[in-house]
C-alpha cells in the first residue's frame, strides 16, 4: 500500500538532467516496486494505490499486469497527474531524485471509505510505507488497514523515509512512531531509524524498535550489510549478514528488491538469517541494473547468486 508513479531514468551516467538527452520509462513507486518483487518470486501481489486518469495512470495498469501485479486497488483520482520521478546516476553511491507530485500525488489519496478491509484482513503479509503517513487521507486510511489487521503476523512498515515529502522530521517521528504501535515487522537504513526511533547505531535502532512493540527489527547498512533482531528467551537476539559484494550501476531500487524478497522468505517460513540472507542478495541485484521495478530478480537469479557467493568464500 502506498506510492506509485513513473520513473524516468537517464541512460547517461554521471550527467545532470540538464544535459541527459535520453531517458528510460519504468513504472516505479516503493510500495509498487515492492509488490513488483513479491512477484518475481512467485507471490500473489497486489498494490493498494491511485494515479491520475493520463496516460501515464494507464501505463501503470498496463505494467502491473504485465509484472503479474493485481490492479484491483489501483483507481483514478480527478484533476491529478500521474507522478513522474527523475533520477541523476553517479555510481557507486550518489543518485538524487527529483519527484513530480505536486499540488499532491494521486497515492495520497487513498481513502479509508473506499478500502477493501476483508482483503486487507486476509493478506498473509500486508506492507506499508512511511511516505503514506505524509499527508491525510492517506494516512487515515493507512491506520484504518492496520486497524482492521488487529496488529496480525507480517504487519510490515518500511520506514522508507524522504524528506521532501514532510513538512519536518518532527511530524514523521510522531507519525511513525504512531504506526510502530500497529505493525509487526520494521525494516529501514540506519537514517531511517534515526527518524523513526532517535537512533543510528544498528544495535541500539533495533533495540528500540522492538521496545516500540515489533516483533522483527531489520536494520540496513548498505555497504556493512544487515541487521535482524527479535525478542528471545534471554532477551534479544541479533543476525548479522554481511554484504553482498556487487558493481552498483543504481542503488535507488535495492531497498525495495530486499523488500520484496523479505515479503517471500517470511511467507516461506524461513529462519531470519536466511531471509535476511535472500533479501540482501536480491537487492544487490538491483543495484546492478539501471532501472527498478523491471530490474527485481527471480528467485532463480538470487539463488544463483548465494551459490556463486559462497564458491568465492
Amino acid at each position: 500500500m502506498g506510492r506509485v508513479g513513473v520513473d524516468l531514468y537517464p541512460l547517461q551516467d554521471n550527467t545532470g538532467l540538464e544535459d541527459v538527452e535520453t531517458f528510460g520509462k519504468y513504472l516505479g513507486g516503493s510500495a509498487t516496486n515492492v509488490a513488483v518483487a513479491a512477484a518475481r518470486h512467485g507471490r500473489a501481489a497486489a498494490v493498494i494505490t491511485r494515479t491520475g486518469h493520463d496516460a501515464f495512470g494507464t501505463f501503470i495498469h498496463k505494467a502491473l499486469a504485465d509484472f503479474g501485479v493485481s490492479d484491483r486497488f489501483v483507481s483514478g483520482v480527478d484533476g491529478l497527474n500521474t507522478p513522474l520521478a527523475f533520477c541523476e546516476m553517479y555510481p557507486p553511491d550518489h543518485f538524487p531524485l527529483l519527484f513530480y507530485r505536486q499540488p499532491t500525488a494521486p497515492d495520497l489519496q487513498i481513502r479509508a471509505e473506499e478500502l477493501d478491509l476483508d482483503a486487507v484482513r486476509a493478506a498473509g503479509i500486508f506492507w506499508a510505507t512511511v511516505t503514506g503517513l505524509s499527508e491525510e487521507p492517506s494516512r487515515g486510511a493507512h491506520f484504518a488497514a492496520w486497524q482492521a489487521r488487529g496488529r496480525a503476523p507480517l504487519t510490515v512498515l518500511d520506514l522508507d523515509y524522504r524528506p521532501m515529502f514532510w513538512s519536518s522530521p518532527a511530524e514523521a517521528t510522531e507519525q511513525v512512531q504512531r504506526a510502530l504501535q500497529h505493525v509487526t515487522v520494521a525494516v529501514g537504513n540506519k537514517e531511517e531509524c534515526e527518524v523513526a526511533v532517535g537512533e543510528t547505531e544498528p544495535r541500539r535502532a533495533a533495540e528500540a524498535l522492538l521496545a516500540a512493540g515489533v516483533e522483527i527489527a531489520i536494520v540496513k547498512q548498505g555497504p556493512k550489510g544487515v541487521l535482524g533482531a527479535t525478542r528471545g528467551p534471554n532477551g534479544t537476539e541479533f543476525v548479522e549478514v554481511p554484504p553482498t559484494p556487487v558493481e552498483v550501476v543504481n542503488g535507488l531500487g535495492a531497498g525495495d528488491g530486499f523488500g520484496g524478497a523479505l515479503c517471500h522468505g517470511l511467507l516461506s517460513g524461513w529462519d531470519l538469517e536466511k531471509v535476511l540472507r535472500f533479501a540482501n542478495a536480491a537487492g544487490a541485484i538491483v543495484a546492478t541494473r539501471r532501472e527498478c521495478s523491471t530490474a527485481m530478480p527471480f528467485t532463480s537469479e538470487v539463488e544463483a547468486l548465494l551459490e556463486e557467493v559462497a564458491a568465492r568464500a
